[in-house]
């Protein structure tokens, strides 16, 4: 057994914790696979895992053996994909991460293309209220508003974007339009919470300035499509991205206000591990979803 098939096998081993799991997962017998765990314990001289009747549990040489296999695995990827180079053929799993809304309304559909050019990869789509911190080894591609702040990873930037300020029409009617930031103070704002925390502080920016309006709201969600459906039935003024509004804003149902402000950077941002930089499978989709934005503008489906 060589080395790289010892790593294959322990970390299956250490994944399913029982011998009875990992010989259906490798497609061994039982009795196979405690005589390679045996094997394996007897080169290195030590015990790797304790063993009860049903499970199994690692020693502290188990996990020092277990980490290590996993680095040298991952390295082991990395350099074959770099040999094999970017341009061959994408296969295997693609594993996303993306926002709600975002994620449902854009990467999906973007995803079923991009699989029906490229028959051999496997996706799966995880959509999450906040954005997966990497590494993490359940996602591959992480799609974020705003650049990673971590340096260990790679953000990849897919499409501008800007966060809006608008209400509905009737609203204004109602109540007004606010000429500066400042005037929102006297409006009744619809606040997202994100990542646990109420974003209730507006952020402007003009002439190199920062304008900070803590807004009032009497209606808060977490869901930003319920934010947007409250604003379009004109009880208040929400703070969001253009791709959420753009639609809305071309059929008059929105109207954005304070447009000769910059707000916080909402740019779209697909994140990933240095590791997979040469991995056919996620430049072959980043390349791709970059192209579905550009050239979006010549499509019926337009984001902005």
């Amino acid at each position: 057994m060589d080395a790289n098939s010892e790593f294959e096998f322990f970390i299956s081993l250490a994944k399913n914790g029982a011998l009875s799991a990992t010989a259906r997962e490798l497609n061994l017998t039982p009795s196979a696979v405690t005589k390679r765990l045996n094997n394996l314990e007897s080169r290195l001289g030590v015990r790797l895992v304790n063993r009860t009747t049903r499970r199994i549990s690692l020693t502290n040489e188990g996990e020092i053996y277990l980490e290590h296999a996993k680095d040298i695995k991952a390295q082991i990827e990395e350099m074959e994909a770099a040999v094999t180079n970017r341009r061959s053929t994408p296969r295997g799993l693609l594993r996303v991460n993306a926002p709600l809304g975002f994620g449902r309304n854009y990467i999906a559909p973007i995803l079923s293309e991009f699989l029906t050019e490229n028959p051999e990869v496997e996706i799966q789509l995880m959509l999450t209220d906040r954005p997966i911190t990497l590494p993490d080894e359940s996602v591959d591609v992480c799609i974020r508003f705003g650049q990673a702040p971590d340096s260990r990873v790679i953000a990849r930037k897919i499409a501008p974007n800007r966060r809006l300020v608008c209400a509905s029409p009737t609203y204004f009617k109602r109540f007004g339009k606010p000429e500066t930031p400042a005037e929102l103070m006297s409006h009744n704002c619809i606040i997202i919470k994100q990542n646990q925390q109420v974003a209730s502080a507006w952020r402007f920016y003009k002439d190199n300035q920062e304008e900070v309006v803590k807004v009032k709201a009497n209606m808060l969600t977490n869901d930003g499509e319920i934010a947007l459906r409250w604003a379009l039935d004109g009880h208040g003024i929400v703070m969001r991205a253009e791709w959420d509004l753009a639609k809305y804003m071309r059929q008059g149902k929105l109207e954005a206000i304070f447009t000769d402000y910059e707000t916080p950077e909402a740019d779209i941002y697909a994140v990933y591990m240095e590791r997979l930089n040469q991995s056919a499978k996620v430049t072959r989709f980043l390349d791709y979803l970059q192209d579905s934005f550009l050239n979006n503008e010549n499509k019926e489906r337009s984001f902005w």
